[in-house]
């Protein structure tokens, strides 16, 4: 097993929420990002007079949470949102927001069962390493990067890349999870394009299909068939690979 496998066991823990327990810690974490950090835009507190941030996909999604082993906090959170199955015409936030193409991506042309959107792709603000970065730029980004030795952000940044953990790759393995689960095969998102970016250096970057829009900060609505996904990290980036399958225990594919 490589290096970043073990840094992911050694720091992290996926957690299925599927407790109206764990689900409350969801949507607290997604209230401290959304609401009082103000990570993204068109979040404002007095819309979750509970503190808990939630909207109308979260009936039919299934969410995971992110806990940091040597504390023992849960500090981020992904859903994935699953055709609903009491209002199958019911569109996804990508559909109605995206403006996607037809061309590079036929959404209605997908299995409606096998297709879900990745969402609510969030870590807490003290995991991340590129917040001075985005005071600096104006910029809001929800990703992170630790390694093995939990330096400061000074000293990871002159480390080789390759034993950097992304939080973001994390999250991946937890959609993974529920993607075999629900079986899902085909992912849909609107996402901050840099974070695609990120995600591309572990082979886990999405097409785009449309333009840039203005959905809570420029966001760009993306795809990827799973399997497809898969095969470039087990190819070219075993190690991702290993992360996001837990060295083949969640995969679509056999190798």
């Amino acid at each position: 097993m490589t290096e970043l496998y073990e840094n992911f066991h050694k720091f992290f823990e996926i957690i299925v929420a599927d407790t109206a327990e764990l689900l409350e810690n969801v949507y607290r974490i997604r209230y401290q990002v959304l609401c009082v950090e103000k990570r993204l835009p068109g979040f404002e507190p007095e819309h979750c007079p509970d503190q808990q941030e939630k909207d109308g996909y979260d009936s039919h999604s299934c969410h995971v949470l992110l806990r940091y082993r040597p504390t023992g906090d849960f500090i981020g959170t992904v859903r994935l949102i699953l055709p609903d199955s009491s209002k199958p015409e019911k569109l996804l936030p990508v559909e109605l927001y995206g403006q996607t193409d037809p061309m590079l991506c036929d959404i209605k042309a997908l299995p409606r069962l096998q297709t879900a959107e990745i969402s609510r792709f969030l870590v807490v603000s003290q995991f991340d390493r590129r917040k001075d970065e985005r005071r600096r730029e104006g910029r809001r980004k929800e990703v992170t990067e630790i390694d093995s030795d939990n330096r400061s952000v000074q000293d990871r940044r002159s480390t080789d890349r390759r034993s950097a953990l992304s939080i973001g790759l994390v999250l991946m393995s937890g959609v993974m999870r529920m993607s075999v689960k629900y079986n899902i095969r085909h992912w849909l998102s609107v996402a901050d394009p840099a974070l695609n970016k990120l995600m591309g250096f572990y082979g886990l970057n999405f097409n785009p299909i449309g333009p840039p829009v203005n959905y809570h900060g420029i966001r760009r609505p993306y795809y990827v068939k799973v399997e497809d996904a898969l095969d470039k990290m087990y190819k070219e980036h075993r190690d991702a690979w290993e992360v996001v399958t837990e060295c083949g225990a969640y995969n679509l594919n056999s190798h």
